[in-house]
């Protein structure tokens, strides 16, 4: 048997943190740089009338901190990209086929994302933020835009002619699977306007710079490019400044009469305080149909437990598997589009949970940024399915920067199956179930503690797929965990039977057997030393 092992959250891509200085002032060392896998490139936050725009790494995303002001970072040019526009409509907003194009991200989970968690909705006249590209100052073309199925995207914003200069992005929430493209090598200078509008009928706003270095576009196979077309350099060299009027694509905004005298925001307004830390929950049951879940471990002391995050509520809540039934009601149905034969024929009609987050669909990821898991842990968490028990066939996979699938779990293959992922990684992927009914995923993950204990934990997910499937069916009695040293790999969800399909099951079956036989032999040794009697025994002895 072959074990496909992949390797998930590599760093995506690099933020390059340099120090501004200004004049001839004294040199200051450059600080490490920051992984953006998880970012939030864009966080909007609202503090009373003051709104921000801030960059946010992964640690704070996970810690629900405030950023940093972009201005502060160049992003790229490592761990980002290159390829080539796809072939059809999907794409066509990047430009002809075939043209190189570079993208902030290294087409794994390390998706960054738009962050409105910081404003409220019920703060706002129509719970929208306008986000805006109100300058580009570079050599070429800039493209925003989300994945969120096979060969599926949204452009959302950018300076090309085939996209809008702005995108309407909804209070309170996270916008995961977000690509920024570039079609020419060189510095770029971004300006982002955010604003939205009050109850009151004043409108706020926020604007910040951000720094992009795209290097050379490379596409595998292809030789050094040709030098960036003339026409986007003014004659003294430098990069032409594109400068666009902000847009007129929200009326209700539009319309909205501004202050005689509308104070500027200041150049990074405080950010609203680090909301209280998740707190976990048991024995609560939930059928969770709608929002953002993440799967993910926990660990204290030396107890290792998977858990589930509810991220639903705010603070979040930690739930154990046992008390969480997943359900993908009939919304989420799509047919299967051409080259994807892993989710069956195309036409063929799937039950999908996309990358990124849609309304009315649950939105399932899995993160290690838990701050015992991040202090406590050394090295990759290791996720292992080890089975699935379901009336159809169940796939994970990643929808890359230019729409190729990566398929990580498959259950038309054997078992175990497994995954590295590094810690403080918060990843979504594709979850594609083929037929209605419920599932259980045996779902394991594993870990080496900074002593060097090795932990690891086997819970059972259960998902309910489709309308005419009674998601209550699939909880169990209990939610207790019983601990987390190095033979603590049982199920301990309480949510049924593990599943009985692959190898991992047959291994189970085999060392039960083996156990079997051997309390077997034990009980013929127990019975044949109650026949023997005193005196044999005392000759025995002798």
């Amino acid at each position: 048997m072959t074990m496909r092992c992949t390797r998930v959250g590599a760093p995506g891509l690099a933020l390059a943190i340099l120090v501004l200085a200004a004049g001839a002032g004294p040199a200051v060392a450059e600080p490490a740089a920051i992984t953006a896998t998880g970012a939030d490139l864009v966080s909007v936050a609202l503090d009373g009338d003051a709104m921000s725009l801030r960059i946010r790494d992964a640690a704070q995303v996970a810690r629900e901190a405030p950023g940093h002001d972009p201005a502060e970072f160049v992003l790229g040019p490592d761990g980002g990209l290159a390829g080539r526009v796809p072939a059809g409509e999907a794409f066509a907003f990047l430009g002809p086929p075939g043209q190189p194009v570079w993208s902030l991200s290294a087409g794994d989970t390390g998706f960054p994302a738009l962050d409105t968690t910081g404003v409220r909705p019920g703060v706002l006249d129509d719970g929208m933020v306008t986000l805006s590209l109100r300058s580009i100052d570079g050599p070429g073309t800039f493209t925003a835009y989300r994945l969120s199925s096979i060969g599926r995207v949204t452009a959302l914003f950018g300076s090309g002619t085939n996209v809008t200069r702005s995108v309407q992005l909804a209070a309170a929430t996270r916008t995961g699977g977000v690509v920024w493209a570039f079609d020419a090598a060189g510095d770029y200078r971004l300006t982002l306007a955010a604003s939205a509008g009050l109850h009151s009928g004043k409108t706020v706003s926020a604007e910040a710079t951000y720094r992009i270095r795209v290097p050379a576009i490379m596409p595998p196979g292809q030789m050094l490019p040709s030098a960036a077309p003339q026409q986007t350099t003014r004659p003294d060299g430098h990069p032409t400044v594109q400068t666009f009027a902000a847009p007129a694509a929200e009326p209700k905004l539009a319309a909205e009469p501004k202050p005689a005298a509308e104070p500027k925001p200041a150049a990074a307004p405080a950010a609203p305080a680090a909301r209280v830390a998740a707190a976990t929950s048991k024995g609560v049951r939930h059928v969770i149909a709608d929002g953002h879940v993440d799967m993910g471990p926990q660990l204290s002391g030396d107890t290792w437990t998977i858990r589930i995050k509810d991220d639903r509520s705010s603070p979040a809540v930690w739930r154990e598997t046992a008390d969480v039934v997943l359900h993908i009601k009939d919304n989420a149905k799509i047919t299967v589009p051409a080259g994807a034969d892993f989710l069956g024929r195309q036409g063929d009609t799937v039950w999908l949970l996309p990358q990124s987050q849609q309304a009315g669909i649950v939105w399932p990821g899995w993160n290690t940024q838990h701050q015992s898991v991040v202090s406590g842990v050394k090295g990759n968490v290791t996720w292992t399915l080890r089975g699935v028990n379901g009336p159809g066939r169940f796939a994970l996979f990643l929808t890359g920067s230019f729409g190729k699938a990566d398929v990580l779990f498959d259950s038309a293959k054997s078992f175990p199956q497994q995954l590295a992922v590094p810690l403080n990684t918060h990843a979504h992927g594709n979850w594609a179930f083929t037929k209605p009914g419920l599932y259980r995923l045996a779902v394991q993950m594993s870990g080496t503690t900074t002593a060097g204990k090795a932990v690891t934990d086997t819970k059972t997910l259960t998902i309910a797929v489709g309308d005419s499937t009674d998601p209550t069916v699939g909880f169990g009695p209990g939610s207790a965990s019983e601990g987390g040293g190095e033979n603590n790999g049982k199920d301990q969800g309480g949510t049924g039977p593990l599943p009985r399909t692959g190898v991992g099951w047959v291994l189970s079956a085999g060392a039960a057997g083996m156990g079997l036989v051997a309390a077997g032999v034990l009980l013929v040794l127990l019975a044949r030393r109650r026949c023997t009697g005193p005196a044999d025994r005392a000759v025995g002895n002798q």
